[in-house]
């Protein structure tokens, strides 16, 4: 079981958390609340409005998210889901447990500092940097940049 840090649309209550839930893309079992340990610039882009946080640690914010054990299984499709490594890669992310709700040998302790993987965006275009940064991300938030599922992506 590998553990994956999830900060958009992926989380509880996002458009694509049922991927998640559906045991044909693997197993997946939400662990804990957390949020790095680092800040990062978790910025809103491209025409569908996809967070991504950017590989650049020590600005933007502290990101908050979920904590999921993932099978292997999981973890490929999440690598195709998240067309790892072209548009995100995976790299391992320090974690500030917030609850930890897992039983036995997967309770995380609220305050433990952890590792996970993450999947972040490298950018060299400037721009990407000059946008606003949020601490948590909403599909539908009060940002006003809402989510566009892509129909290739929707459609599967």
């Amino acid at each position: 079981m590998t553990l994956i840090f999830v900060y958009g649309t992926l989380k509880s209550d996002q458009p694509n958390n049922f991927r998640m839930r559906d045991a044909a893309n693997g197993q997946a079992e939400f662990v804990a609340h957390a949020r790095t340990v680092k800040r990062y610039p978790l910025v809103i882009a491209t025409e569908e409005n996809i967070p991504f946080l950017l590989n650049v640690p020590g600005s933007g914010q502290r990101i908050k998210g979920e904590i999921y054990h993932v099978d292997k299984k999981m973890l490929d499709f999440l690598d195709e889901f998240e067309e790892c490594p072209e548009l995100y890669q995976r790299t391992t992310i320090q974690l500030e447990v917030q609850d930890g709700l897992g039983e036995g040998e997967n309770t995380l302790k609220s305050g433990s500092i952890i590792e996970a993987s993450v999947y972040s965006k490298t950018t060299d275009d400037p721009e990407w940097l000059q946008k606003p940064t949020y601490e948590s991300y909403e599909a539908y938030g009060d940002h006003g940049l809402h989510y566009v599922c892509r129909e290739d992506i929707c459609s599967k």
